[in-house]
């Protein structure tokens, strides 16, 4: 899979927003390889305290790579900066094919946690920013051969629990989002509109921020969202109003091996047996080799969980669990920790579970290692939790505890 051998980006120009570091820079130098020209529209032109990169350390890469760079000071918040640095980019390169909206404010709080001037942050960059940016391109953007617009933004999901643990920020990226279902419909045949999503935690400075030491284990290099990315803005405008996973779509594009975008390969989803992956689909552990496994990996789980049971556990934490596993020993387990002594086991509690939570066999096994944090499992959507969250939150003290253990 190697689409730079037909250089298909030489020449165009991408405005991309937030491109001094992290996903936008990933984006620009993949495009950069091809010998495209790169306006690099960000707010940090002095080095930040705590941040990697300003626009001109990001323009000496692009241009290190065989592209052509424009660094602008651009905050997405300010409509001038926007205009100004639209048209220093048309003067320079003679007009824009692509708009990578890629700038965006995050703070993953509840609504009485998040302080008025976030939420205009997250607003004022991740929805009126992108509209406006957008509607400064359009006309440029009108005028190209194959013109693209791609918003880093989720599908829209109206499932509650989306918002209901970070409901501004998510409103803020369904904003985006929904530029992208307006604007491809409004530019339908004239300019193409996609968004771009990841299927796991990507490792960027924002991610450290959220996720603290040893996250970027869980995480995969920005180098798949580029490569995603290429592939969508080297198709025809035809290719519009879609919403895309980045995994998703490198598979159908014949991508079969992912371990080159793990931060730690070795946190790779192994199949349950233990074993390489082999076969098509990368799956061996067919069941009757599973079978022969002394005790499946959640079931021996399960042992050291019923094992570890005591009278505080269940004195400190007042709740039953439910888990609906999905792929290899999906089914249902429990953990009782109301009942006195407790338990743990294959099957339904005895009394209605107060949070169910959903996800594989696999990142069951994982979270309980310690090898996935619970919050990162529900932010990137591996799990699912219904119920009483605080219990889930006690759930997930215990788990560090436990990991001993394990």
């Amino acid at each position: 899979f190697s689409p730079t051998t037909f250089r298909k980006l030489a020449g165009c120009t991408l405005f991309i927003t937030g491109a001094s570091r992290g996903i936008g820079k990933a984006i620009a130098l993949k495009a950069a390889k091809d010998g495209a020209n790169i306006v690099i529209a960000a707010k940090t032109a002095e080095p930040h305290p705590t941040l990697p990169g300003t626009i001109y350390t990001a323009a000496a890469e692009i241009e290190a790579a065989g592209g052509k760079a424009l660094p602008c000071v651009v905050n997405v918040r300010e409509e001038q900066q926007i205009i100004n640095a639209v048209e220093k980019a048309v003067k320079t390169f003679g007009g824009i094919d692509i708009l990578v909206n890629n700038a965006s404010a995050i703070s993953l709080t509840g609504t009485l946690e998040t302080e008025t001037k976030k939420v205009n942050l997250m607003m004022d960059v991740n929805v009126r920013g992108t509209y406006l940016t957008s509607k400064t391109c359009l006309p440029h953007l009108r005028k190209s051969r194959n013109p693209h617009i791609l918003n880093l933004s989720p599908p829209m999901n109206l499932n509650p629990m989306w918002f209901k643990n970070h409901c501004a920020y998510t409103i803020s990226k369904y904003g985006m989002s929904m530029c992208v279902l307006g604007m491809a419909e409004e530019f339908r045949g004239e300019v193409a509109v996609n968004a771009l999503w990841p299927k796991t935690a990507i490792h960027t400075a924002a991610m450290d921020m959220l996720g603290g030491s040893g996250i970027e284990k869980q995480c995969r290099k920005t180098d798949i969202l580029a490569d995603a990315a290429y592939c969508i803005l080297t198709k025809p405008k035809s290719f519009t109003g879609n919403f895309i996973i980045d995994e998703d779509l490198l598979r159908e594009e014949g991508v079969k091996d992912f371990d080159i975008y793990a931060i730690a390969p070795a946190y790779k989803e192994e199949t349950l047996s233990g074993s390489q992956h082999e076969g098509p689909h990368g799956a061996k552990a067919d069941t009757a080799a599973t079978a022969a496994q002394p005790l499946s990996p959640v079931a021996e789980t399960f042992r050291v969980i019923q094992g570890a049971m005591s009278e505080e556990y269940v004195r400190t934490t007042q709740g039953v669990f439910q888990f609906e596993l999905s792929g290899d020993e999906g089914g249902t387990w429990y953990i009782d920790l109301k009942t006195k002594g407790g338990s743990a086991g294959f099957g339904k509690p005895s009394v209605t579970a107060d949070v169910v939570m959903s996800m594989s066999s696999a990142d069951f096994v994982k979270m309980f290692t310690g090898k996935l944090k619970p919050t990162l499992a529900f932010m990137s959507g591996k799990l699912r939790i219904k119920g009483n969250m605080a219990l889930a939150i006690k759930l997930e003290k215990m788990l560090t505890q436990l990991n001993s253990k394990l």
